[in-house]
């Protein structure tokens, strides 16, 4: 008998059901009820409220470094959103700007034993974008939690609004792409690719092959973030950031 299995239950149930109550109540958390122990808990809690949230349209997913095993977290329609230059303030406990650069697929990448390839990955990209991504938290202070719990609460996620299409995007390099980021008119950021994880196409890899296995991989119109490629910056409401890409375009944001 696997008694391991009721404890997952409890925990899932629980956790799952306290994010969800935190975010529509917009009371904060001081910590789960029952705290996953593992990277597999807390997949399977982020899992769980992503599939009470609604339907799973983006991903985002990173790593601290180019060879270390990546992360990721479902991201639900609510809060994906297409060239808008203004969010009200209410939707978040904390803001955390961060530029990223976002891939959206224009075929499926659906779960198989065979694992796709770099080159099958990119082959279904449509199109590359600049985005910004708004970190949030469900618990009273950022980063405040056991890594696992973090996890588990969307990765920090709050919100994902992508910008125009590149139409050359094969010709960019983001490992090698200028990004300036301005907050209240001041430059807070200036760097070459910027990202921790180095190449993004290796995490975007990753994720259809391990990451999106359990909602069966990547769709068509999935919208994906690759992790950031500034940091994040802890903004008060009223604040506009712009995020310049040479060569690429400019993203704008106020959160008001």
């Amino acid at each position: 008998m696997d008694t391991h299995l009721p404890r997952l239950t409890t925990l899932v149930t629980e956790a799952a059901t306290a994010l969800v109550a935190a975010r529509k109540s917009r009371r904060p958390l001081s910590a789960l009820p029952v705290a996953p122990a593992t990277a597999a808990e807390a997949y399977a809690i982020q899992t769980e409220v992503a599939r009470r949230l609604g339907p799973v349209t983006a991903w985002k997913v990173g790593a601290p470094g180019p060879d270390a095993e990546p992360s990721c977290a479902p991201i639900n329609a609510a809060t994906l959103f297409f060239e808008v230059e203004r969010l009200p303030a209410t939707m978040f406990h904390v803001i955390g700007i961060e530029a990223e650069i976002v891939y959206r697929l224009g075929r499926d990448l659906p779960a198989r034993d065979e694992p796709w390839t770099r080159d099958e990955v990119l082959d279904a990209v449509a199109s590359l974008h600049p985005a910004f991504e708004i970190c949030d938290t469900r618990f009273l202070t950022y980063g405040s939690q056991d890594p696992l719990a973090h996890l588990a609460d969307q990765a920090n996620h709050g919100a994902l609004i992508v910008g125009p299409a590149v139409a050359d995007w094969r010709a960019v390099d983001p490992v090698r792409q200028p990004l300036t980021l301005d907050i209240r008119g001041e430059r807070v950021v200036d760097v070459i690719g910027g990202n921790a994880a180095g190449d993004p196409v290796r995490l975007l890899t990753w994720l259809a092959n391990v990451g999106s296995r359990p909602f069966g991989g990547l769709h068509a119109g999935d919208t994906v973030t690759t992790g950031s490629c500034t940091g994040t910056i802890f903004v008060p409401p009223g604040s506009r950031a712009v995020a310049t890409y040479a060569g690429l375009g400019t993203i704008e944001l106020t959160v008001q």
